[in-house]
């Protein structure tokens, strides 16, 4: 009986001391992969510049096409005792100065003009016909209403090529006097002929929409990963028109989405005709549009598994060795597969929330323990594994940088703010000045980052046909 207490005590140790130092092994169910969707979709609101410049040289061109001709007729001679009848006899210019439309139109003019006395209820008249040409000057502020460019011409006087005459009983008598009262009778109906001509000649709306159409259509910005970009207009503004360097500037804006699609073709539907066009006072102009950063899983495992490299967890005598990582999406959730030697050996499975660090430009995890059943063994067999410091390490050293990637997806969007024209006289211009974190999926073949650029951004129309 003596020996018996010794002995168990002895094997008691033993076994205590075995299981202490002898290394656990672990099986745990292994998480399979799920992802809820292939399609990756997102849209920021954005407000786009968008001017509509039409040279001085392109509305010249229209105007003389629509403006030809008989200009302006007076039949009626019983009102101020002439009949008047004016041409365009050569093409009509435009200049600008001082922030306004300078027009010289070269006119021909016929006139009949009645003479003659009324006395004790008898009349004495005659009639002579005068031809006379010259250029008549004008200026005019410009704008726009309902698409139309619009002028408010003022006449401001005629520059007579020889002075008005007219021969009678073998005399040149000046009837300047005659005429020039009469102009300001057709001042009013000349200026609104050339107004009319003007907005005839220069409606915007089908340049406007065939540009917005055509800039509204999905564009593959990356084939390896089926990224597509599509612009969606919601609204368009107008403000107001400037005259400077030889072109009229039309101040247009437009609310519109820009929108970042992975895996699939964007299905957005372009409608003319349900776009108005707003005056308002201020035009807001900030863009925000996606750039996508795409890390593969095996790639994102490489790069875990070099934070791995040389480490070794402790706690007290224990202690474990991650030799070889893999990741997969779970449920919007990223797995990691560890494979540990040392005091524990065998695959555990961490998950956690994939978060992006805007300023180390890393994906790292967040709320990151133990899958279920991984915990569960860990618990039975290795608690101090499963608790504290040890899974704090681990976590910390689950990050990876998408730097490179994010520069890829920033130099392919400068690309198309840089003079980038979709079609003959559009041109898109622009400036990213900040980036902020978005959201991250996880699709089946890889992580997908999107980060919301913000700048400026505009939509140039030039150019008349």
């Amino acid at each position: 009986m003596k020996l018996t207490y010794p002995y168990l005590f002895l094997t008691t140790l033993f076994i205590c001391l075995s299981s202490c130092s002898t290394t656990q092994k672990i099986q745990a169910l292994k998480p399979l992969p799920d992802y809820s969707s292939e399609v990756v979709y997102d849209k920021q609101l954005s407000y786009v510049n968008l001017p509509v410049e039409i040279s001085l040289s392109d509305l010249q061109t229209q105007t003389n096409k629509y403006l030809n001709g008989l200009i302006y007729e007076d039949k009626d001679i019983e009102d101020d005792n002439m009949m008047l009848k004016v041409w365009k006899q050569a093409p009509f210019l435009i200049s600008e100065k001082g922030g306004k439309l300078e027009m010289q139109f070269p006119l021909k003019i016929w006139i009949k003009i009645r003479y003659g006395i009324e006395k004790f209820g008898l009349s004495a008249y005659d009639t002579r016909e005068v031809n006379l040409n010259g250029i008549m000057k004008m200026n005019t502020v410009a704008g726009l209403s309902n698409w139309k460019l619009t002028t408010n011409t003022q006449i401001e006087g005629v520059d007579w090529a020889e002075s008005p005459s007219v021969t009678i009983a073998g005399k040149n008598i000046p009837i300047t006097y005659l005429i020039n009262p009469a102009l300001p009778l057709v001042k009013n109906k000349l200026a609104k002929a050339i107004d009319n001509a003007i907005a005839q000649s220069v409606d915007i709306k089908p340049y406007v929409m065939d540009a917005l159409e055509q800039v509204s259509k999905p564009l593959e910005v990356n084939t390896d990963y089926h990224t597509w970009f599509a612009l969606q207009p919601v609204e368009l503004y107008t403000n107001k028109a400037s005259v400077a360097n030889k072109k009229i500037t039309l101040t247009l804006g437009m609310k519109a989405y820009l929108e970042t699609a992975v895996g699939s073709k964007p299905t957005l539907q372009f409608d003319k005709n349900k776009l108005m066009l707003m005056a308002v006072d201020k035009i807001p102009n900030e863009f925000n549009a996606n750039i996508a950063g795409f890390v593969t899983y095996p790639n994102a495992a490489a790069l875990v598994q070099k934070n791995f490299a040389g480490q070794k967890f402790e706690s007290g005598k224990r202690s474990v060795t991650v030799n070889k990582i893999d990741l997969w999406g779970k449920d919007g959730k990223l797995i990691i597969e560890l494979n540990l030697s040392g005091s524990v050996n065998g695959e555990v499975y961490l998950s956690g929330t994939p978060m992006y660090d805007a300023v180390k430009k890393e994906i790292y995890l967040d709320q990151v323990d133990f899958v279920l059943d991984s915990k569960n063994k860990l618990l039975k067999t290795s608690d101090w594994l499963a608790h504290g410091l040890i899974l704090k390490k681990i976590q910390q050293s689950c990050s990876f940088s998408i730097e490179d990637q994010l520069k890829e997806g920033e130099k392919k969007m400068a690309g198309y703010l840089n003079n980038y024209q979709p079609l003959k006289g559009v041109k898109i211009n622009g400036s990213m000045t900040e980036l902020a974190p978005n959201k991250i999926f996880l699709t089946s073949n890889a992580i997908i980052t999107m980060v919301v650029a913000k700048g400026k951004f505009s939509i140039s129309i030039d150019g008349l046909e």
